[in-house]
């Protein structure tokens, strides 16, 4: 049996083109056959070991981002803010290890997908402050099945152990040859691996893992094919 293409997406709330890339990859059914993990890192912790300088913090593109970001969001379709969520950018650092902790407990991707729909849509669709204590419990409780288990994720956040899984997956990241967000290691049915950054690279990915045959012809895959 020929083994099923193989996508590591790495991200961060804070990314909105890890977001689009996110959204992409679990809407649009050109990867319906495709075996998906999403893996949460700190972006500033990948950021800092490749002494890369933050988009927003460089001249003119910390405006380009901007318009970059709703030409990709348009062009597939990812519901998104017109302006930058307020206070953008916030520390990340007290969501993503509630998303390693959710990671590190779960059997399977699904509690993970789970409250990433939920963050990425109060976020970057609703423009939501997930980043302030309230905010992101409540949107933890509708996702996860109630404030008992938003609770538990939150508390398990504080702990050495799921501070050293967000630490160990941003090094893997890292070592994977990321650079920053998103960033896709993707494994063909060849068993051949490489790694690709940008939702703008997402046709090098359709590319590599074959999947160019079944890509629609709408207008977000005519500006990447």
């Amino acid at each position: 049996m020929v083994p099923k293409p193989k996508i590591t997406l790495y991200l961060d709330t804070v990314s909105p083109f890890a977001y689009e890339a996110y959204h992409i990859l679990r809407n649009d059914p050109i990867f319906k056959n495709v075996d998906i993990k999403y893996v949460p890192i700190f972006l500033g912790g990948l950021m800092n070991k490749c002494s890369n300088t933050p988009p927003i913090k460089i001249k003119n593109k910390d405006k380009w981002i901007n318009v970059e970001r709703l030409r990709w969001a348009h062009a597939f379709s990812v519901p998104i803010v017109t302006d930058m969520p307020p206070n953008f950018p916030p520390n990340t650092l007290p969501v993503q290890r509630v998303l390693a902790g959710i990671e590190a407990s779960s059997q399977s991707q699904s509690a993970v997908i789970a409250a990433l729909d939920a963050l990425y849509k109060s976020y970057w669709a609703l423009g939501q402050p997930i980043y302030e204590p309230a905010q992101l419990r409540s949107v933890l409780a509708s996702s996860l099945g109630g404030e008992e288990a938003a609770d538990k994720v939150l508390g398990a956040a504080q702990t050495a152990e799921v501070k050293q899984r967000l630490v160990e997956n941003t090094d893997k990241a890292f070592a994977e040859g990321a650079f920053g967000l998103p960033w896709f290691t993707c494994t063909n049915t060849k068993g051949e691996t490489e790694g690709f950054w940008g939702v703008d690279h997402l046709g090098q990915v359709v590319q590599f893992l074959g999947l160019d045959k079944g890509v629609s012809g709408n207008g977000g895959w005519k500006s990447v094919l």
